[in-house]
């Protein structure tokens, strides 16, 4: 039976959300979609080109996330199956909230973060899982790509490449150009606070710091992208990771950059410009990276403007039937071919694509189980199968003996 859902959010990562799942209500995968923001009119433009795409009529509401008696007359007036969060990560737990007091599921694409600390940590979700155990209902975490399917990659090699893992590396790359001075694929103020942050890895039980950005390594990327320079970063999902899978004794997050935006990001760090405390101002306070965030592009407009390829994916070294083993799984995914299909830029669809997903997986019960749960602790099979069906394809290659990372 087609599920009702009420999706939260409407940047550049939402609109795909609602986009696909427009495409799949037309094969009976949901039924009523209500996309509901802050700023309504946002919703109301998204809709209007899902109408076009696909002849689907979402409905559009106004919603404060950070208010949950708001939050929970909305979602009592759509009475939906789950909730799919796509906004803001400090908004996580509000709407998680609500969630539990309307009894309805709950799907989210990134961690919870506190506002004025910057802290990548599913603890505090995680906290939460009694709640939703007693209520019998769902709350699936990061179903969005990294983390999300990075997470359902390692689980789908667990079970059918390797016995147990010793060695992950996730390694994250946008080879795509937007042509701008200076700009972020995804909301800025998030984008800044986590590529600032320190790194951290996982080696042999335990955590270990990084300075910013200070460790790099040069990694060859298949289908004509070629070598990048890469950065060891935290990403939320080496938490769940490092709990969930067999005999793992390494784990590390890779992400490119441009030196462009290195430039660019030093300069603005230097003059205080990424500082997440309140300053003031002629009498206000502001916090300089929201202020940041205001000055420039906004995600959601630069699809027209990307060219090129994104490329994501986990290099596993292990054991199979007693032998060492490795594996690289990864997608590519074209700039262009994405905003000639739902008019946006690949890092809001390989993000927006696996929430559809994820909700499917919920809406149809293959993924439906009472508590709160990482991607990985799934049969990771038919979400993979959709994966491919619904635009992110996928490969994975034996590279035993072969030094990739």
């Amino acid at each position: 039976m087609a599920q009702d859902i009420l999706i939260i959010g409407a940047g550049g990562v939402g609109s795909v959300v609602a986009h696909k799942c427009a495409q799949a209500a037309t094969k009976g995968v949901f039924g009523k979609i209500v996309l509901a923001s802050r700023t309504e009119s946002r919703c109301k433009a998204i809709a209007e080109s899902v109408k076009q795409r696909y002849g689907v009529t979402i409905e559009t509401a106004q919603v404060d996330a950070d208010n949950v008696p708001e939050l929970c007359a909305l979602i009592r007036s759509v009475n939906p199956f789950m909730v799919l969060n796509i906004a803001l990560p400090y908004q996580d737990l509000h709407i998680m909230d609500a969630c539990l007091e309307c009894g309805v599921h709950y799907l989210d694409t990134a961690n919870y973060e506190p506002l004025d600390t910057a802290k990548f940590e599913y603890k505090w979700q995680w906290a939460y899982d009694g709640r939703f155990r007693e209520r019998g209902l769902c709350a699936l975490l990061g179903s969005g790509f990294d983390p999300g399917v990075t997470n359902v990659f390692a689980a789908w090699v667990m079970k059918h490449e390797l016995d147990e893992v010793h060695v992950l590396d996730i390694i994250d790359c946008n080879a795509g150009d937007n042509g701008q001075a200076f700009a972020t694929n995804f909301n800025p103020e998030i984008n800044i606070r986590e590529v600032s942050a320190r790194g951290r890895y996982w080696e042999r039980g335990e955590w270990v710091q990084t300075a910013p950005l200070s460790w790099s390594m040069d990694f060859d990327f298949p289908d004509g992208i070629g070598s990048k320079k890469c950065y060891l970063m935290y990403h939320e999902e080496l938490e769940s990771l490092a709990q969930n899978l067999k005999g793992l004794k390494r784990a590390r997050f890779w992400m490119t950059f441009s030196d462009n935006y290195l430039k660019h990001l030093s300069v603005l760090k230097n003059v205080g410009m990424t500082r997440i405390d309140e300053v003031e101002y002629k009498g206000q306070k502001i916090v300089p990276i929201q202020f940041l965030s205001a000055l420039l592009p906004d995600p959601a407009t630069l699809g027209p403007l990307t060219r090129g390829k994104t490329c994501i994916g986990d290099v596993m070294q292990g054991v199979k039937d007693g032998k060492a083993k490795s594996v690289y799984i990864y997608n590519i995914c074209c700039h262009e071919e994405c905003f000639s299909e739902v008019g946006s830029q690949a890092i809001s669809y390989t993000t927006g694509v696996p929430a559809m997903i994820g909700a499917k997986m919920m809406c149809e019960e293959k993924w439906l189980r009472p508590g709160v749960w990482n991607m990985e602790q799934f049969d990771p099979d038919p979400f993979l199968q959709d994966l491919g069906d619904y635009g992110l394809p996928w490969t994975c290659i034996d590279v035993t003996g072969k030094e990739l990372v």
